[in-house]
């Protein structure tokens, strides 16, 4: 098992004939992910790759398809109508890879969600990865940006709002002899569709994630609500590491939600909380697969 996606999730492309966006379908198709089509209005009835059909509509997509889950690679100024047509079409799963989508935008996209089937992963996030069972865990399922070549399959979960600190997390357990049951990247941005917490609990529900690693960051309250339900909730071994504990106070680092305001948000805050938690405590993110392997 794993949480989100498999090898039998059907993915769609919103924005599949853009330079990134093609890239990136391309890669996932070579992953093994099942990419049965995309969405470019105006470019419907085009085909993609070798034998890739692109749509109008998700809508249309998703009926002609049979697909549950899709990928936006779309400009900001555009994202959060396409994850909107997303929402309407009643797919199960929507990860937004866009960066820099305006703040009132993903307000009215959560506004409009309340209620809705669909779960929205990001924005401005790298992805979802299942590794599979194939020759260097191909097989599996990749939506998004991140190195498919870097997982193995396993049975430790990663939930991250940093990027590269995901694939930093992933390269280290796969180097140590161990693996992924699923690897999740949340985004950094201040207003998302899925937090630490909700997949934590996911992972904690999954039989076959045996441990888990949670990577944050300073600014906001996640990280700590996250540790307040593990403390009471989860019995498997956590290892977290938190970035930005040497960011001045105000400034914003990298993630737009990477900003600590009013004493709330820092670094020695959420540190606490893991601590309180059993959290094991990476000090460097060189540390953080060492640090789970040693709770192991």
């Amino acid at each position: 098992m794993s949480i989100l996606v498999d090898e039998k999730t059907k993915l769609l492309i919103q924005g599949i004939t853009g330079g990134f966006g093609g890239k990136h379908a391309q890669l996932s198709i070579d992953y093994g992910t099942q990419v049965v089509g995309g969405v470019t209005p105006g470019k419907g009835g085009q085909i993609f790759g070798a034998a890739t059909p692109i749509y109008d509509t998700v809508s249309e997509a998703a009926h002609k398809t049979g697909a549950t889950a899709t990928a936006i690679f779309v400009p900001p100024p555009f994202a959060a109508d396409a994850i909107l047509e997303a929402v309407d079409a009643q797919l199960d799963l929507v990860v937004c890879i866009t960066e820099g989508i305006p703040v009132m935008d993903m307000m009215r996209v959560k506004e409009a969600m309340q209620g809705s089937k669909t779960r929205l992963i990001g924005p401005n996030c790298p992805g979802v990865v299942t590794p599979g069972t194939g020759e260097n865990s191909h097989g599996g399922c990749r939506i998004g940006i991140a190195p498919g070549y870097i997982h193995k399959k396993g049975n430790v979960g990663i939930v991250s709002r940093s990027g590269t600190l995901t694939y930093e997390a992933v390269w280290q357990i796969t180097q140590l002899g161990y693996g992924q049951s699923t690897c999740v990247g949340i985004g950094g941005d201040p207003i998302n569709g899925t937090s630490h917490l909700d997949i934590i609990k996911m992972f904690n529900e999954d039989p076959e994630t045996e441990s888990i690693i949670m990577i944050g960051e300073i600014g906001g309250t996640a990280e700590e609500e996250a540790a307040a339900w593990i403390k009471d909730n989860c019995n498997k071994p956590v290892a977290g590491f938190i970035a930005g504990a040497t960011a001045p106070p105000g400034r914003r680092m990298g993630h737009a939600g990477a900003i600590v305001s009013g004493g709330m948000g820092t670094a020695e805050a959420k540190k606490e909380a893991f601590k309180e938690a059993g959290i094991g405590i990476a000090e460097t993110p060189s540390d953080i697969g060492r640090t789970l392997i040693e709770m192991l």
